[in-house]
């Protein structure tokens, strides 16, 4: 093997340069932040105008359903994207998928911002619609592994979480940017009045006022593609290749050995984001701002309410990963399944007094639980797989743990809601992701600080409990 000290490589995988470490963070906390921001704004416009401008005809309250059963659409095409981007990071490169993912999330935002709506052009607006969200899954199902991998692989093994939790940032600070785009949008273009039977369509925010945090894209995409385009390779994937020790398929590898631990790995995030879907897609929004809804808050302060939900996520995510470096993945996440209980069943019952003070207080305490555990979900990710598919299966454990957690959490917490008249049910459904969450946890070994490098890759590989409680440990 060729000495790595020239391309800036140590033997244990990590960059040298300070310099090139913090323009690695920087590079995946802003691209990450770009694509939850057009993924974000997505939800909530299904939240509050797409059944109306899109879904119409179907009658308004399953026209709501399906508004936001086109946000779970997309989540049905991440494995298709993780599928995608997992098996060429893992054989051309983790930084080239980063840019494609960019790129094509930014064009399909920026393309819902044009579309015309029902009364324009009729069932092929809804069409398009869903096809233009579909793109969006595709897109996010490859974006996270590679964000999260460049982070990792380029970090000190004492602070992986730390570097970990930097595309993760990304996310709450998408929620934050979304939500105060939406807000100054409601504001300067007024949508329906509580009370009123004005149809949306007749109002600023229906006619205009909508589309402009999606045409808004085009520019943050600028910023993303710059910044990425100045980030070295990960050099895991660059010592990997230099071994010519990338593997030919593998996706095929990763199911024929590890697929109990991708299930495991997915029932993890299942939990976080079942939960955090009651915020990041919508449903609170749409709940508390429903003008025949048990609330009627104004949709202005509500999604001002919600931004400072994504400052307080921002927080606790950051410390997640911080703590994880501390005492360790699993403990972390224990303690965040613990509060995050806490969090769900005190969601509706503050939310239900009615006030802007009452909301903010149920989503900030929300918060505090889903950072701890989705703080440190890159660097376990990433120290559960070897590196050689570590792409592929960070990014199909993460796409199918949204399927099972996230994808359609809004549509069945409207469905329980429209068929019992009551928030508990919803309660519960979250509460039982939340423990199938921490039975997850409790399955998985706590490797933090295990080696990263391709010199780890051994036949304990190919172990079917690999980095589950009951494997053989490896040596750090």
């Amino acid at each position: 093997m060729s000495d790595h000290s020239q391309g800036g490589l140590t033997p244990t995988g990590t960059i040298a340069s300070s310099t090139d470490r913090r323009r690695v963070v920087v590079a995946t906390v802003i691209g990450t932040t770009v694509e939850w921001y057009d993924f974000f704004i997505y939800a909530f416009a299904a939240a509050t105008v797409f059944a109306a401008l899109f879904f119409e005809p179907m009658g308004e309250e399953f026209a709501q359903i399906v508004a936001f059963f086109s946000v779970g659409v997309s989540f049905l095409f991440r494995p298709l994207g993780a599928f995608l981007a997992g098996h060429y990071g893992d054989k051309i490169g983790r930084r080239p998928m980063l840019v494609i993912t960019l790129l094509l999330m930014g064009a399909a935002t920026t393309l819902v911002g044009l579309l015309p709506t029902h009364a324009a052009i009729g069932v092929w607006a809804p069409i398009l619609l869903i096809f233009l969200r579909i793109i969006q899954g595709i897109s996010a199902g490859g974006e996270w592994g590679g964000a999260v991998l460049m982070a990792v692989e380029h970090a000190p093994k004492s602070k992986r979480g730390l570097f970990g939790a930097s595309p993760q940032i990304g996310v709450p600070i998408g929620l934050l940017l979304a939500s105060m785009m939406l807000a100054f949008m409601a504001q300067i273009a007024p949508g329906v009045p509580a009370g009123s039977d004005i149809h949306l369509q007749d109002t600023a925010f229906g006619q205009w006022g909508w589309r402009v945090p999606f045409l808004v894209s085009i520019v943050l995409i600028g910023v993303g593609y710059w910044v990425r385009r100045r980030v070295q390779e990960s050099p895991v994937f660059a010592e990997i290749a230099e071994r010519k020790e990338t593997t030919r398929m593998p996706i095929v590898q990763l199911f024929k050995h590890h697929a109990l631990l991708v299930i495991v790995a997915a029932l993890v995030f299942a939990g976080n984001n079942a939960v955090g879907y009651m915020t990041t897609g919508g449903y609170v929004q749409r709940y508390a701002t429903d003008p025949k809804g048990p609330i009627g808050l104004e949709t202005s302060a509500v999604f001002w309410v919600v931004a400072l939900s994504g400052v307080s996520w921002l927080f606790f995510t950051w410390f997640g990963g911080w703590l994880s470096d501390r005492i360790g993945r699993r403990t972390t996440y224990i303690i965040g399944w613990v509060m995050l209980l806490v969090g769900v069943f005190l969601l509706f019952p503050l939310t239900n007094i009615g006030t802007l003070g009452s909301l903010a207080a149920a989503v900030v305490i929300l918060t505090v639980g889903l950072g701890f555990t989705y703080g440190p979900q890159a660097a376990l990710y990433a120290e559960l797989f070897p590196a050689s598919i570590r792409f592929s299966g960070v990014s199909i454990s993460y796409a199918i743990g949204a399927i099972v957690g996230g994808a359609f959490s809004p549509v069945i917490a409207q469905a329980i809601f429209q068929s019992t008249g009551s928030t508990v049910g919803i309660t519960w459904y979250l509460a039982g992701m939340t423990v199938i969450a921490l039975i997850a946890t409790l399955l998985l070994r706590d490797r933090t600080g295990i080696p990263l490098g391709p010199e780890n890759e051994d036949e304990q590989a190919k172990s079917p409990i690999y980095g589950m409680s009951g494997a053989p440990e490896r040596t750090r």
